[in-house]
């Protein structure tokens, strides 16, 4: 079993900045690939952002690509989302979860998810 923590969403204006972090505990954070993802409301669970077990390997939705970077530490168990140049469209709460497998895009693929961070963009 994993856990997943978020924290590190808030309020921000167009064109700052956040960083999510995503905390596990129950397994080395190592054995999963971590992927991002975010909801608006009356909208489906999108894929923002994932990377690989090593990370070795990203993949970035079109929307974010150049504004947002995923990284992690597995010494910490640790997995973060830096988010630069926020636009009011990426207003939502953001999930981490983890799948031990490869790097998919998939929500239904991904076995373990956080209990989610809202983002809110607005002047």
């Amino acid at each position: 079993q994993v856990q997943l923590v978020e924290s590190g969403g808030g309020l921000v204006q167009p064109g700052g900045s956040l960083r999510l972090s995503c905390a596990t505990s129950g397994r080395t954070a190592g054995s999963y690939a971590m992927g991002w993802f975010r909801q608006a409301p009356g909208k489906e669970r999108e894929f923002v952002v994932g990377i690989s077990r090593s990370g070795g390997s990203t993949y970035y939705a079109d929307s974010v690509k150049g504004r947002f970077t995923i990284s992690r530490d597995n010494a910490k168990n640790e997995v973060y989302l830096q988010m630069n140049r926020l636009k009011p469209e990426d207003t939502a709460v953001y999930y981490c979860a983890a799948r031990a497998g490869i790097l998919v895009t998939s929500a239904y693929e991904y076995d373990y998810w956080g209990q989610g961070t809202q983002v809110t963009v607005s002047a």
